[in-house]
């Protein structure tokens, strides 16, 4: 994808995080890579939705982090982004967001159980709740220990990132990734549906049972996979 393309791209993507209620000021922000170039395009900082076009996103260079062309400063968050993108290269899109009832189980450290079919649709398993990041990673690389303690997580246990594309970050909100920007925004709009669908059913039972797996993984398996049959060919 050509530079140009992928500025656009992005741009309407953080557009659409404003748009969908997921960004209110400018708590937000949508990345996009180019893999050949290893160029990521992402949300300058503070910078109002409204006020964004094309040409005034930063671009950075995916391995060292380091400005392409001089513009606005890049969205604080640039170095989680790009933790996950050098650790998963099927990612071509990252968004973060404060958006309340993700935000609410980060808060709270607790992961997103699934209960129902509208969790398993999008994610395969329970959405995971990472740790604090220490005194030490708080105070020489708080952005970036984001992303890295979120891809360790996902290592350790195994976990494929493209089948649970988010996780949260314990006292600080939701990371979300896709296949492109869009995508990427996609699955941040699905977690904060779930996460208001768990908050509700968990104040109605506090013990309610996870959705059985059997159900769960037709769910997943019917949009997912090459198996797939949900929607048109």
């Amino acid at each position: 994808m050509d530079l140009k393309t992928l500025r656009i791209r992005v741009c309407e993507a953080n557009r659409r995080l404003s748009s969908c209620g997921l960004a209110p000021l400018t708590w937000g922000n949508v990345s996009g890579i180019d893999r050949e170039s290893g160029i990521v395009i992402i949300k300058p900082s503070g910078v109002p939705y409204e006020d964004l076009t094309p040409e005034n996103l930063s671009a950075v260079d995916v391995l060292s982090g380091n400005p392409v062309s001089n513009g606005l400063k890049p969205s604080s968050d640039l170095p989680a982004h790009l933790e996950i993108y050098r650790a998963w290269p099927d990612v071509a899109g990252v968004v973060h967001t404060h958006s309340p009832f993700a935000v609410s189980f980060a808060q709270a450290c607790m992961p997103i159980t699934c209960m129902g079919t509208t969790h398993a649709d999008t994610f395969y398993g329970e959405i995971p709740c990472v740790r604090f990041p220490d005194e030490t990673e708080t105070g020489t690389a708080y952005e970036a220990s984001a992303g890295r303690i979120i891809v360790n997580y996902f290592k350790e246990r195994r976990i494929d990132p493209m089948s649970c594309p988010a996780a949260l970050a314990s006292g600080h909100g939701p990371f979300v990734w896709g296949h492109d920007p869009e995508s990427a925004v996609d699955n941040a709009y699905t977690l904060e549906q779930v996460s208001l669908m768990a908050l509700c059913t968990l104040s109605l039972n506090p013990s309610v049972r996870p959705l059985p797996s059997y159900i769960a993984d037709r769910h997943y398996f019917r949009k997912h996979g090459k198996n797939a049959y949900y929607g048109q060919r």
